[in-house]
């Protein structure tokens, strides 16, 4: 089958569902170890704090040119190409994050490594579309739940071999072979090609434009990451200067917040078949909602720590939601439509923190989790104007 050419997919494609999954699960995989190599990279190089945010910098920016062109490259050489090329990339530069001294170096390192997870990430995200338009059932919060589950795998399983004495060059060599056993065992089904476009029953168009219900998904996904971004970067600050907790303790907050997202995931399939998808979006973006305003309204650490679970049980299936509706949109082909709501979205997660530090800055944490509570009521409200 050629890259451009229909594909064929039967609704009971349970290889191609399976090799979804796979690959959702080692791309999280790679990214959980990249967050259990990062005190060994400072350690190692000595990087001060604002050395180790241009680092981080470095691996954004590299995911982000990649997400710039993925879409093309998508539609050109088909998903299956794509992926398997790009983990290759990742893998290949994994090594040098383990060993490597110098700060440049590194900084070019993880701008490549960025840019195989760029492309992975959303090649993986058109067949999980793809895969999910054959079966006729939602399946998109599934495979999010596998990256969530393989983020998790990563930074236990490097946790656990460098607590019992192994080196960190030995955990990616770990990783670099489970991620080339998974991609051998479940090649047949990745999928050759990167578009369903002879196969709708209205042609997609050919322009490279989005429309204003693509531009209205991207700006909600890109929300919505936001969000995310700032439980990563600021729940473990706010929860010890604002809320008194001990500092040593102040992880939990991030924890119970990806704890409550991957079971959310978990479930979420059924909860969008029975509600529909309209209602998932409005409810879990007014859940999350409620969650932000629990951590800014109700004193104590206890209540902000429900507060940061909460957003996580309604955020969990709100990108899963948009990427598939982003891949329904006849405006541009899949692709290409994937790729340009999963690329503006990940600038909220990238530049979303940074933001919020800035906003802190010059007022107080309160207002900016009031600014992203707020966004959640703007994700409810893009909801109800939504095509279904």
């Amino acid at each position: 089958m050629s890259a451009t050419a229909p594909l064929s997919l039967s609704p009971d494609n349970r290889a191609t569902r399976f090799a979804t999954r796979a690959v959702f699960f080692t791309t999280g995989m790679a990214m959980g170890l990249w967050a259990a190599l990062v005190p060994y990279v400072q350690n190692r190089t000595g990087a001060e704090a604002n050395q180790l945010g241009m680092l981080l910098l470095c691996l954004g920016a590299g995911s982000l040119l990649s997400m710039s062109f993925s879409g093309i490259l998508i539609k050109r050489v088909g998903c299956r190409a794509v992926m398997v090329l790009s983990a290759a990339l990742w893998c290949a530069v994994l090594p040098l994050l383990a060993t490597l001294e110098s700060l440049e170096l590194l900084g070019v390192a993880l701008f490549v490594f960025g840019m195989g997870i760029g492309l992975t990430d959303v090649a993986m995200n058109v067949q999980g579309t793809l895969v999910e338009q054959a079966a006729g059932r939602a399946l998109m919060s599934g495979f999010h739940c596998l990256w969530s589950v393989g983020g998790i795998a990563g930074a236990a399983g490097g946790a656990l071999l460098f607590g019992n004495g192994a080196a960190p060059l030995t955990s990616t060599f770990c990783a670099i072979a489970i991620t080339a056993g998974v991609l051998l065992a479940v090649f047949r089904g990745l999928l050759p090609g990167g578009s369903d476009d002879k196969k709708t029953e209205q042609p997609r168009s050919r322009r490279l434009r989005p429309d204003a219900y693509l531009l209205m998904m991207a700006i909600m996904t890109m929300l919505c990451f936001m969000a995310e971004g700032a439980i990563i970067d600021w729940s473990g600050t706010f929860l010890n200067l604002e809320r008194g907790m001990p500092l040593e303790h102040a992880g939990w907050g991030f924890a119970l917040f990806s704890l409550a997202m991957s079971l959310m995931r978990m479930t979420g399939d059924r909860l969008v078949n029975r509600m529909g998808r309209r209602m998932m979006l409005v409810a879990g973006s007014l859940l999350a909602m409620v969650g932000y305003l629990v951590v800014i309204l109700v004193p104590g650490w206890t209540a902000s720590l429900i507060g940061f679970a909460l957003v996580g049980i309604g955020a969990a299936n709100i990108v899963p939601v948009l990427i598939t509706l982003a891949g329904q949109s006849k405006a541009m082909p899949v692709s290409m439509s994937v790729a340009f709501v999963t690329s503006l979205g990940y600038l909220g997660i990238l530049g979303g923190p940074a933001l919020l530090g800035w906003i802190a800055h010059y007022s107080t944490l309160f207002f900016a989790f009031s600014l992203l509570a707020a966004g959640f009521l703007l994700i409810a409200l893009g909801a109800a104007r939504l095509r279904y």
